[in-house]
C-alpha cells in the first residue's frame, strides 16, 4: 500500500476554525432523540450487528475488510470515494476541471493515497484496473446509473452491470441507486432487491443510494428532495430491501409530507410527532431522523459530500460533523476531491476523515 500523503491529524481547534461561526451550534448541540436509543458505529460493528443478521460469513468478511482499510480502519466509520459521475453527470462536465481522472487508475490512486476505506465506481472504471488494484483497496461496483446522453434527458436508474461481474473482479460490495418517488421506482425496487439478494449469496455487502426524484417534491418554490421526513422514509425503504449501508444527501429542511398533502390530501402517511418529538429544525436533529429510519442506526448512514464549491473545506467539515454527531457512519465524497489537483484532493479528504478520528467530536 502506498504511503499516505498526509501524516498530521487535524486538531479539534482546527475543526472549530473550519466551522467558523457554526462551531458552537454544531459542536454543543444535544439531540431531541437521545443517543442511547441508537446503535452507534464502533470497531465491533460486524461482531455486534452483522453477525446476528442473516448475512453469511463471506459478507461478514468482506464488510470487515471494508471497515479495516484506510485511515479510519478500526473505528467503525467509513470514508468512501465514489466516482460514477462520468455517467451520472457526463464525463466531460465531471472531469474537465481535472482531466487526469479520465484515467481510471488515477481514481483508484486517489482513494488509496487519501486513506479511504474503499472506492465505488462503474464496471468500466473498476474492471479496467481490477487485476492491479482490487487486492489493494476494497472495490464497490455501482451496478446501475442514470445516463444523460438520451434526448430529451430522462431520469431513470438502469442496470449497467450485474452482480456476478462484481464478484469476478473481487469486489467487497455492490452499490446501486433507487429514485424513490419516481414513476420508475417500483421497477427499480424490484431489480435492486433481487440484485442485493444475489450479492449477499455471493458474499458481498450492499450499499444503496436512497435518492428522491419527482418534480412534485418541489412545492411553492421549496425543494423537498432533501427534507428529513422524505429522505428518512427513503432510507427506511432501502433498509427494507437489504441494504447494509444507506447513502443519503444531508437533509436541508423538513415537512415534505405536510407540503405535499396541502394539495394532494392523500400523499403518504405522517404523524405530527415526527416533527415535534423526533426532530427539530437543527441540522443534526434532521440527520438523526435519517439515522433513526435506518433501524435506529443498525443500517449505517453515510451522507454524500455534494458538489465542489469554493468552500469545500468548510462544507466538508460541516457535513462530517453533522453526520458523526447525528450517529451516522461516515461520508462518501467524490467531486470535492477529484475536481481539484491530486494533492489537494488527498488533503481535503484527510481533513474530513479527521473529524471521525477526533475524540472531542462526539455523538450528540
Amino acid at each position: 500500500m502506498p504511503t499516505l500523503t498526509s501524516s498530521k491529524s487535524t486538531t479539534y481547534e482546527q475543526i472549530r476554525s473550519y466551522l467558523g461561526n457554526e462551531a458552537d451550534k454544531l459542536l454543543n448541540h444535544t439531540c431531541k432523540v437521545p443517543k442511547d436509543q441508537l446503535t452507534i458505529p464502533s470497531p465491533k460493528w460486524i461482531d455486534t450487528i452483522t453477525m446476528y443478521s442473516d448475512r453469511n460469513i463471506r459478507v461478514m468478511c468482506n464488510l470487515q475488510r471494508l471497515f479495516d482499510t484506510g485511515r479510519l480502519a478500526g473505528t467503525g466509520y467509513l470514508s468512501i470515494l465514489p466516482v460514477d459521475q462520468g455517467i451520472e453527470h457526463s464525463a466531460g462536465a465531471s472531469f474537465a476541471p481535472n482531466p487526469i481522472y479520465f484515467n481510471p487508475e488515477n481514481i483508484v490512486r486517489l482513494a488509496i493515497e487519501s486513506g479511504c476505506n474503499g472506492v465505488a465506481s462503474t464496471l468500466g472504471v473498476l474492471g479496467n484496473v481490477a487485476r492491479r488494484y482490487a487486492h489493494r483497496i476494497p472495490f464497490i461496483l455501482k451496478i446501475n446509473h442514470n445516463e444523460l446522453l438520451s434526448y430529451p434527458n430522462k431520469f431513470d436508474q438502469v442496470l449497467f452491470a450485474n452482480v456476478k461481474q462484481a464478484y469476478d473482479m473481487g469486489c467487497v460490495a455492490v452499490g446501486a441507486t433507487i429514485y424513490f418517488g419516481s414513476p420508475e421506482s417500483t421497477r427499480q425496487i424490484h431489480e435492486i432487491s433481487e440484485a442485493f439478494s444475489h450479492a449477499h449469496d455471493l458474499g458481498m455487502g450492499t450499499i444503496l443510494w436512497c435518492y428522491l426524484r419527482n418534480n412534485a417534491f418541489k412545492v411553492n418554490g421549496t425543494d423537498y428532495h432533501t427534507s428529513a421526513d422524505l429522505t428518512g422514509q427513503a432510507d427506511h425503504l432501502g433498509a427494507t430491501i437489504g441494504a447494509d449501508i444507506v447513502k443519503q444527501k444531508l437533509p436541508t429542511n423538513n415537512g415534505g409530507y405536510k407540503a405535499l398533502n396541502k394539495d394532494k390530501q392523500n400523499y403518504g402517511k405522517f404523524s405530527e410527532l415526527m416533527y415535534t418529538e423526533l426532530c427539530t429544525d437543527h441540522p443534526i436533529d434532521l440527520c438523526r431522523y435519517q439515522v433513526l429510519n435506518g433501524y435506529n442506526g443498525r443500517v449505517g448512514l453515510i451522507n454524500s459530500g455534494g458538489a465542489s464549491t469554493a468552500d469545500d473545506w468548510k462544507d466538508g467539515v460541516i457535513t462530517a460533523v453533522i453526520n458523526k454527531r447525528a450517529g451516522g457512519m461516515g461520508l462518501i465524497m467524490g467531486r470535492k476531491a477529484f475536481q481539484r489537483p491530486f494533492k489537494e484532493g488527498v488533503e481535503l479528504t484527510n481533513v474530513i476523515q479527521d473529524v471521525y478520528l477526533c475524540p472531542e467530536v462526539t455523538v450528540a
